[in-house]
Formats: structure tokens, sequence, C-alpha cells
């Protein structure tokens, strides 16, 4: 199978069943994105799918062929890269594990709401769990890479 991770093609010959999680993370050694739940409940496998959130805990890899798909490892995202930056300054991150999933979620809402209000990044960032409770920080750096990318993510 052709998976186009990261703006790159890469070849993947097992199982089509096969969560994509697991071929990220042992096929392709991009361990960023985290296993949490197993069951798509905590968000800390997201990953994007032509741009918008997915968990890939559940989704098989035989469904993502014609797909383009985003982990936290991509550096050419200008809106990714906002967010990362975001949390960074907003000391967001505690034990830090649910973050890659939140980082996604994070831009995958920019890209679709430039400018959103606490309460469409509070539904936004609902799939995502953080044992650490560092929501209000996380909203606060949402808002802040909104304000970084000038309402233009």
């Amino acid at each position: 199978m052709k998976l186009r991770i990261n703006g790159t093609e890469r070849d993947f010959q097992g199982d089509g069943e096969t969560p994509l999680l697991w071929v990220l993370r042992d096929e392709l050694n991009l361990t960023g994105t985290k296993y949490g739940c197993g069951q798509a409940q905590c968000g800390a496998c997201t990953v994007h799918m032509n741009g918008k959130p997915i968990r890939s805990c559940i989704t098989p890899v035989n469904a993502i062929t014609d797909q383009s798909i985003t982990t936290i490892e991509e550096q050419n995202s200008p809106t990714i890269s906002a967010v990362r930056d975001a949390w960074i300054n907003a000391q967001v991150a505690q034990c830090g594990y649910c973050q890659p999933g939140q980082v996604m979620s994070a831009a995958a809402l920019l890209s679709a709401t430039p400018k959103p209000t606490d309460a469409q990044i509070n539904a936004a960032m609902s799939g995502n769990i953080c044992r650490c409770a560092t929501y209000a920080r996380i909203r606060a750096a949402i808002h802040a890479a909104a304000e970084d990318l000038g309402g233009q993510a």
C-alpha cells in the first residue's frame, strides 16, 4: 500500500486492518503520536487526514491509502508550528503525554476557525483528555496561536 504521510509517499506491506497508529509508530518510527486508550476516547492518537482530525488508534491503514496524513512531526505547517510554539510559551504540558493529540486537534480547529471563541475551543477540544487538567492553558495557547497566525490559519 502507498501511504502519504507528512507529504512523503511511503510503502506499507503489512495487514490493511492494522491501525494507522501502529504503522506510524512501529513501521515508520513516527513516535510523536501516542497510544492512550485504543478506543478513540482520549485523543492522544490524533492525526490529520486531509486536514481533519482523526483517531489513528481505530483507523485501519487500508482506509487512508488515498488520503494525506499529517502527524505532529510535520515541520512545514505554519498552523502546527504556531500551536507548538504557543504550547511552549504557555507552558501547557505537565506530563506531556496527551499533548501531541491536543496540538493536532488545536491545529485542525485553527485551520477551520481562525479566530475561535472559548465555546468553539471547548467543543473542538472536548474529545481530548488531559490527565493533568491543563485545559485553561490549552485554551490560552489556542488563542495565542490564533493571534500569532493573524486569524489566517
